[in-house]
C-alpha cells in the first residue's frame, strides 16, 4: 500500500468520536470512492490519510511506515499524497492561475526550469492552458475546480484525494473532470473521490469505502454497492445499474455476475439484442471488474 490507515481513531474536541478503529489501505493505479451520509466522517477520513489531521488512535502510514508529524514528515507524505478540497475557494489564492498552480512546486524548493514544467503539464492535464494568466477570481467554478485539481497535480502525488469533485458542476463539467481523473489514473496516479453519488462510484471506481454508523466497509465497488444492508445502513440509494442488471438477471436475460454500469453500457446491451432478434444472455461487466471508460457522446 502507499497510503494506510491502520485502527485510526479521530474525536473533535469536546465531541464523540468521528471515526474509530478505522482501516483504510490504497494501492497504485486504484480508484476509490469514499461514501456515507452527511457527518458520516468522510471529509475527516480525507484530511487524516492526507496529514492535515493526526490519528489520535491507530496511525497512518506511508509505504508502510509510520508517517512521523514533524516538518520532514509531513513534507514526505505531501509530496505522495495531496488532498483537493470541496470548495476551490478555500485552496485558490493567488492571483493567476499560473502563479497558484506553482506555489506547491516552488515551496519544494525546485529550480524554475522543473517548476515551469510542472507548471505547463498540470494545465495541460486540466485542459485549462488557455487560463493560465487569468485572475483566479474571474474563473467559473469549474474552471476554479479544475485549477485547484491543477495545483494539486502540479506536485506530482502519487495518491490525489478529492473532496466532493463532482459537486456544483453541471453535467458537461462533471464529464471533462471525469476525463482528467482517467487520464490520471492511466499514468498510475491512485484516486480517491467522496461523493454521495452512487451511480457515479459504481461506473468510475474500481473500489468503494463505505462509512457507517457501524465502521467502514471497504471492498470492490460493484459488490458493497449491491448490498442492500450496508446501503441501508449507510443512508445511500440503490444505484441505477445494480437495479437495472437485477431486474434484467429476474427476467432471465443476464448472467448472475453480469450487470451494465452506465446508460451506454444498458444502450449497447439493448442494439446486441434487437440485432439477433433474440433475448440472449450477453456479456456485460461483472459488478466486481473495473469499470471501462464511459461513452462521452
Amino acid at each position: 500500500m502507499i497510503v494506510e490507515l491502520v485502527g485510526a481513531g479521530y474525536a473533535y474536541e469536546d465531541g464523540p468520536a468521528v471515526l474509530s478503529g478505522v482501516g483504510l489501505g490504497l494501492a497504485e493505479g486504484r480508484s476509490t470512492a469514499l461514501l456515507g451520509r452527511n457527518g458520516s466522517g468522510k471529509t475527516t477520513l480525507l484530511r487524516l490519510l492526507s496529514g492535515g489531521l493526526r490519528p489520535q488512535a491507530g496511525q497512518l502510514r506511508l509505504h508502510g511506515e509510520p508517517v512521523a508529524y514533524d516538518r520532514a514528515g509531513l513534507t514526505r507524505l505531501r509530496t505522495t499524497v495531496q488532498l483537493v478540497l470541496q470548495d476551490p475557494d478555500d485552496q485558490l489564492f493567488a492571483a493567476s492561475v499560473e502563479q497558484d498552480v506553482s506555489f506547491g512546486p516552488m515551496n519544494l524548493g525546485l529550480d524554475e526550469a522543473e517548476v515551469r514544467a510542472r507548471v505547463d503539464e498540470s494545465l495541460a492535464a486540466m485542459d485549462i492552458v488557455a487560463l493560465r494568466d487569468r485572475p483566479t477570481h474571474l474563473l467559473s467554478y469549474g474552471q476554479r475546480k479544475r485549477a485547484a485539481i491543477a495545483g494539486a497535480v502540479a506536485m506530482r502525488p502519487r495518491v490525489l484525494i478529492l473532496d466532493e469533485p463532482t459537486a456544483g458542476l453541471d453535467p458537461h463539467g462533471q464529464e471533462r473532470l471525469l476525463d482528467v481523473l482517467d487520464g490520471l489514473r492511466t499514468t498510475g496516479t491512485t484516486v480517491v473521490m467522496a461523493t454521495h453519488d452512487v451511480d457515479l462510484a459504481l461506473r468510475w471506481a474500481d473500489d468503494a469505502a463505505v462509512l457507517t454508523p457501524g465502521g467502514l466497509r471497504t471492498g470492490a465497488a460493484g459488490e458493497l454497492l449491491a448490498d442492500q444492508e450496508l446501503l441501508d445502513a449507510a443512508r445511500l440509494r440503490r444505484p441505477w445499474g445494480t437495479a437495472v442488471a437485477e431486474l434484467l438477471r429476474a427476467q432471465g436475460l443476464l448472467g448472475e455476475d453480469e450487470g451494465p454500469r452506465t446508460a451506454e453500457e444498458l444502450a449497447a446491451w439493448t442494439r446486441g439484442v434487437a440485432r439477433r432478434g433474440l433475448s440472449p444472455i450477453v456479456p456485460l461487466p461483472a459488478p466486481g471488474s473495473p469499470p471501462r471508460p464511459p461513452s462521452r457522446r
